[in-house]
């Protein structure tokens, strides 16, 4: 019997709390970066195409980078970027029901699956940019949010590539 795919536990069922310091911001984020790491290794075995396998663990591997950063951060004292731009949207997710993950998901779901994880970690760190009066609690929340959309936008575009090789 297959495993089991669970979707990252804080991603869509998050609600705000209350960060005391930067160090606590950062081994939350550090945690959302190994649940989404340990979500695309799981959904990437399940794909049959040899691409989204691949683009799935290569996500994985996405995701344990941005996890080294924060690591790096937390306990060398590195800094993050400032986001310099705001990311473009397609919108798709926006537009698309909740999926839940199945065992026999196939790969258009594992995508629209994938691109609303990724919406749902842009919101949770836009809402605790948006909820901060610390400057710079802030701007880490901020450089996180522009990252997540960049993977959702990743997704978004992967998916409509996909949904047009199929026409």
């Amino acid at each position: 019997m297959p495993e089991a795919l669970m979707t990252p536990p804080s991603l869509g069922r998050f609600e705000i709390r209350t960060f005391k310091s930067l160090e606590e911001i950062l081994d939350f984020a550090i945690d959302l970066e190994q649940q989404a790491m340990d979500f695309y290794v799981k959904l990437a075995p399940r794909m049959s195409s040899p691409r989204l396998r691949g683009l799935f663990l290569n996500f994985s591997r996405e995701e344990e980078r941005h996890k080294v950063k924060l690591l790096e951060v937390r306990h060398v004292g590195a800094k993050l970027r400032p986001a310099t731009d705001k990311v473009d949207e397609l919108h798709i997710a926006d537009f698309i029901p909740a999926i839940e993950p199945t065992p026999d998901m196939g790969e258009k779901e594992a995508l629209l699956l994938a691109m609303n994880e990724e919406k749902a970690a842009f919101r949770i760190y836009q809402a605790l940019a948006e909820n901060t009066k610390n400057e710079d609690f802030k701007k880490v929340f901020e450089i996180l949010a522009q990252e997540e959309a960049k993977h959702k936008l990743f997704f978004e575009t992967t998916y409509e590539d996909y949904i047009w090789e199929r026409l």
